[in-house]
């Protein structure tokens, strides 16, 4: 890929669960693009200050998002990135019954119990709450906290009807606060970048967004990339519909599969046209 590219290729180690939980990943994930963006930084590493892109895939689509959304908010930055790439990313918990959540909740790599449990995880939260935020509990009408951020995450306006289908909602009417007072962070966009207000995401940069139709988190690049382009980003949403979650990483014999290399090749095809 650096080759492809001619670029330098930056891959951060940040912290796991269970060792430290939410919000300890993002501020690793700051902290380290902070620097690496530091003009004397990019100049040890030749880097050119113009082309610079952030980008991840499932986990680290969220940490992506989450950090390009802060940097684009702290003024006192001196080189900003050009552009950001999301494969596949996690972008939000408010709703664990969009389309593609219902399409494909007991899809191998990653059913929706699965991804459930993941945020459970990277919350440090308890999983006996897991029932309560498959059926979205967490974010009934009752729940006042929950209020603020529906409309930026009402799927029924946000996805094409090609991926609604013949799908319904999954709103409570009474559901349960407490899960929002134990577990704050579902609502928090360091988390969630998803559910971030208009004014940052018109300031986000050109953004290119890999989804999967065999994949629960589909929705969330879509929805995303569909609110991006309301917000004025310019987008570029690549969507592959014999792929599924974690494709990508089975490029190399003897799992090169197709999925991989084409979902791969046009990452990078992409990235090389816009870096």
């Amino acid at each position: 890929m650096a080759e492809s590219l001619n670029a330098v290729v930056v891959s951060i180690e940040y912290r796991l669960v269970p060792e430290v939980c939410f919000p300890e990943q993002f501020h690793d994930a700051l902290r380290a693009t902070k620097h690496f963006l530091q003009p004397d930084v990019l100049a040890e590493y030749s880097v050119d200050p113009n082309r610079i892109a952030i980008s991840g895939d499932s986990a680290g689509g969220n940490l992506a998002a989450a950090v390009c959304q802060q940097l684009s908010k702290d003024e006192l930055l001196i080189v900003r990135p050009k552009l950001q790439a999301l494969i596949y990313p996690v972008l939000q918990a408010f709703d664990f019954n969009t389309p593609s959540y219902q399409q494909n909740m007991n899809m191998p790599v990653l059913p929706r119990y699965v991804m459930i449990n993941y945020w459970i995880d990277y919350f440090n939260g308890n999983y006996d709450l897991a029932h309560s935020l498959l059926i979205n509990n967490h974010t009934a009408l009752d729940v006042h906290q929950a209020l603020t951020f529906r409309g930026r995450l009402n799927w029924t306006s946000l996805l094409p009807s090609s991926f609604k289908k013949n799908y319904k909602p999954v709103v409570q009417t009474t559901g349960n606060a407490e899960i929002i007072q134990e577990i704050p962070a579902l609502l928090d966009v360091r988390a969630v970048p998803l559910l971030a207000e208009n004014e940052t995401l018109q300031l986000q940069p050109k953004t290119y967004i890999l989804t999967c139709e065999n994949d629960v988190l589909r929705d969330d690049g879509v929805m995303y990339a569909k609110r991006l382009e309301n917000a004025g980003v310019e987008v570029t949403l690549d969507h592959f519909d014999d792929c599924f979650h974690g494709c990508m990483i089975f490029t190399i014999w003897p799992t090169d599969f197709s999925a991989g290399v084409q979902t791969r090749n046009s990452y990078i095809k992409w990235l090389d046209e816009n870096l």
